[in-house]
């Protein structure tokens, strides 16, 4: 304790830089959950695409990104553990240190192009202190064993999903005599059902962080009544868009890529939207640990109260990190894995989205970026293996594997470098 009170002050700032550090981290490479698919299928160039996460990345963060710091608590450490030993400097310092670890992680795998997990990286950091400076009493490794069943469990249920919505697509639109006909009847109940799984994300993991706690049934109707005034409003928009009129089957299919076209960029808006609200808590949970840490005087608080300026932090360093490196892990997940067209990207997209869904409502561990590598890999695989480039997928498998690990072993060298400077 008192270490905390002498040195709180530097140890601020060390948490608020290595913050703003991971959070840098997670714009350069999550990014990709939002915008990687429409890049990939040209639907948005990678500027467009940049400009929009910027804006919806950071509403999400700033608006819907509060209400986060219990994600320290979530059953990874056991912070009664940190206060029987009276330990609150190994809490301020391990999640200093996992701060560091998991942003210098994401930027090597950013270098790289592997879309990696930000929320397993910053686990992984925080069990890696937690079991050498109070033990491994300290992790609730029930958890952990959960996020590793995530790695299989997520992919394989959106790669099913995408697998079914694409195929759906092929019999209902494309494998008919008249594609772009069948498109505006039937893509208007796509959006409806985008729309629908988009706000079931939005309201249950984002809106509740401002205040807004509605039931399931209310987040259902909501969800429904905003869908249903989407079908509509895409379904008069569709009919005016102007089409080439060419009876040609190719110019049918670009006609029809184009319906699809604009609902990529409607979906990469919400879920960056969602993503911004969500994972800006593995940025700004450590270090709102380790600033209600410092203000208390070295008490360790139930529940870490946010600063003013620590959203706003967590936003900028998510906008500055997709801006300077998030082309890298976009290409990755738009055309390295298998080539991706609107209809395909879109397939992609809705089955992330709903994955999501599913995960949040049942308390299922979940990685974004594996949700929708493993939605690219089931629309890949709707055109048969060959469409995948299975060199990059091994890659990207390697590196979700590597994740974990690689965050513990980082974290547990800053702690003890950290520890030597202040304790010594």
């Amino acid at each position: 304790m008192e270490i905390i009170q002498a040195y709180g002050p530097y140890l601020l700032f060390m948490a608020a830089v290595f913050g703003l550090y991971m959070a840098w981290g997670i714009g350069a490479n999550d990014v990709a959950n939002a915008m990687g698919t429409s890049v990939g299928t040209k639907s948005l160039t990678v500027k467009q695409a940049i400009f929009i996460a910027i804006i919806f990345e950071f509403a999400g963060a700033y608006l819907a990104g509060g209400e986060v710091t219990d994600t320290v608590r979530k059953g990874i450490v056991d912070l009664a553990v940190f206060k029987e030993q009276g330990r609150p400097d190994a809490l301020a310092f391990g999640m200093i240190a996992s701060l560091l670890a998991a942003g210098t992680w994401l930027m090597i795998a950013s270098i790289f192009g592997w879309p990696v997990s930000t929320t397993h990286s910053i686990i992984g950091a925080i069990i890696g202190f937690a079991v050498v400076s109070v033990g491994p009493e300290a992790v609730q490794w029930d958890k952990a064993g959960g996020i590793v069943g995530s790695w299989v469990l997520t992919p394989v249920l959106s790669g099913v999903i995408a697998y079914i919505t694409f195929m759906s697509i092929q019999k209902l639109i494309f494998d008919t005599k008249d594609p772009l006909a069948n498109a505006k009847r039937y893509v208007p109940f796509y959006m409806a059902l985008t729309t629908f799984v988009i706000a079931m994300v939005t309201i249950k993991k984002g809106l509740k962080h401002v205040g807004l706690h509605l039931g399931t049934g209310e987040a259902l109707a909501a969800s429904a009544l905003i869908s249903l005034l989407v079908a509509i409003a895409g379904a008069i928009y569709i009919s005016k868009q102007n089409y080439n009129p060419s009876n040609d089957k190719d110019m049918h299919f670009s006609n029809v890529e184009k319906v699809f076209g604009i609902l990529m960029i409607i979906t990469a808006c919400a879920m960056a939207f969602a993503h911004g609200s969500n994972d800006v808590a593995n940025a700004i949970g450590p270090l709102a640990a380790v600033v209600s840490i410092v203000q208390n005087g070295g008490e360790i608080a139930e529940k870490a109260e946010l600063a003013w300026w620590i959203l706003p932090l967590g936003g900028f360093g998510i906008v500055v990190g997709l801006a300077t490196m998030g082309h890298k892990v976009m290409s990755t997940i738009g055309t390295g894995i298998t080539e991706l067209t609107p209809s395909r990207g879109f397939a992609a997209q809705l089955a992330t989205a709903t994955t999501v869904v599913i995960a949040s409502g049942s308390g299922l561990p979940i990685s974004t970026t594996q949700t929708l590598v493993g939605a690219v890999l089931g629309v890949g695989m709707a055109r048969g293996i060959a469409a995948l480039n299975l060199n990059v997928v091994r890659t990207i498998v390697i590196s979700w594997v590597v994740t974990l690990p690689a965050g513990a072993i980082l974290s547990i060298i800053f702690y003890k470098i950290l520890e030597a400077i202040f304790v010594l």
